[in-house]
């Protein structure tokens, strides 16, 4: 378990590494091999009886093949690919009804996005105060001589609202 566990850490700093070369990727490899060789003794053992089926462990053998094509990751952190997963899937199909919901996740989505493109725009004309100013000071309080600002005990509102009693053939879709 020691060697199995001490192989794993080998391949996590090899994989951590700012540069990559040929060399580095020979010992990647040397220490995943043999991190895959120790693992079983977790089977063995009765840690594991079924196997291993995690696949953090097998996106391990698809490492050297990435280092080639995209470099070293330098420090790449899944925790934002994760907490992204989490606002652009999980709570749009929280709020869908299931129903056809990956369409109603990507209308969600777009939903969003327009709302923070024109909540951006509001913030750069001034018509919002950008997140995390302070608020502007409210206004101050009228004075009590003014009788423009007071409610009218006697005031009657002259409207009349009709609701339409059956939906309407040319309603939202």
């Amino acid at each position: 378990m020691v060697k199995c566990l001490a192989a794993f850490m080998e391949v996590c700093y090899l994989a951590r590494r700012p540069d990559i070369d040929e060399a580095t990727l020979h010992s990647f490899d040397s220490a995943l091999q043999r991190f895959h060789t120790f693992r079983e003794v977790f089977r063995t053992s009765g840690v594991r009886p079924t196997g291993f089926g995690l696949p953090r462990q097998h996106s391990l053998i698809h490492y050297h093949r990435h280092f080639e094509e995209f470099g070293a990751p330098g420090g790449l952190c899944s925790s934002i690919t994760k907490s992204r997963h989490i606002t652009a899937v999980k709570k749009p199909w929280r709020r869908s009804n299931r129903y056809d919901a990956l369409g109603q996740m990507l209308l969600t989505n777009q939903r969003l996005d327009k709302l923070a493109a024109a909540s951006t725009n509001f913030i750069d004309r001034g018509m919002l105060p950008a997140s995390g100013a302070p608020q502007p000071p409210l206004p101050p309080p009228p004075d009590d001589d003014d009788d423009d600002h007071r409610p009218l005990d006697d005031a009657r509102v002259m409207g009349h609202v009709t609701l339409a009693r059956t939906r309407s053939q040319f309603g939202s879709a």
